[in-house]
């Protein structure tokens, strides 16, 4: 029956690659491939004073996955993706990007409240908790910021634009222990386009007296 189940979806929604849209598989090993490539030392438009590491560029297969899993709702696309940032975070351990600590603290970068609630939750939170969970019980997740409802989505903001609106956009939950003093803490993100919400995240945490150690992402723009 589960058999008939699976092949009647699949009618009705065929099955497509999330990274090249192949269709009858809903991720294909050429894709698979491709995601965990050598990770890129990113230099964003708006400086932050951290470094940042993208594991790729901001093109297929990574930015269909990304979009697929932002907008359609394509929660299959959690398991590569949080493979690409497990990964990439191993990577950066290995290379010494990551300071070498008992325990590792990823910090989903902020979401507005309204994107997540049509998205069906956060992405990016999402894919860290699977990212974690792949690392270790000495990695853990901690959701500390969110965007303020103002704030604009800033897809086609000019960098001075999207400096303007993340300005003061960017807040500390309450109630959130601060990492351990053993512990590395990495901003984690899934497309770095301009660097400005990682930089007002870094303030806003900063003020907070949270300090990030690193910025790692999926993909930069």
């Amino acid at each position: 029956m589960t058999a008939i189940g699976r092949a009647l979806v699949d009618l009705a929604v065929p099955a497509a690659c999330g990274g090249c849209g192949r269709p009858g598989v809903d991720w294909c090993d050429s894709c698979d491939d491709l995601l965990c490539d050598t990770p890129l030392h990113v230099t964003p438009r708006v400086g932050l004073p951290v470094a940042v590491w993208a594991a790729a560029h901001y093109r297929d297969p990574h930015r269909r996955a990304v979009i697929e899993l932002k907008e359609y709702r394509r929660v299959d696309l959690v398991r590569p993706l949080s493979h690409c940032l497990a990964s990439l975070l191993i990577w950066m351990g290995r290379h010494g990007q990551i300071p070498d600590r008992d325990r590792l603290v990823l910090v989903p970068a902020p979401t507005r409240v309204l994107a997540a609630r049509r998205r069906g939750g956060d992405p990016v939170t999402r894919v860290a908790r699977a990212a974690a969970s792949l690392l270790g019980d000495r990695v853990t997740v901690s959701p500390m910021v969110r965007t303020a409802a103002t704030a604009r989505d800033s897809t086609g903001l000019s960098v001075d634009g999207r400096i303007a609106n993340m300005a003061d956009a960017i807040h500390v939950l309450g109630r959130r222990a601060p990492p351990p003093p053993d512990a590395a803490v990495v901003l984690v993100d899934d497309v770095l386009t301009t660097g400005s919400t990682c930089a007002a995240t870094i303030a806003a945490l900063a003020g907070a007296g949270i300090g990030i150690d690193v910025v790692a992402v999926i993909a930069a723009a």
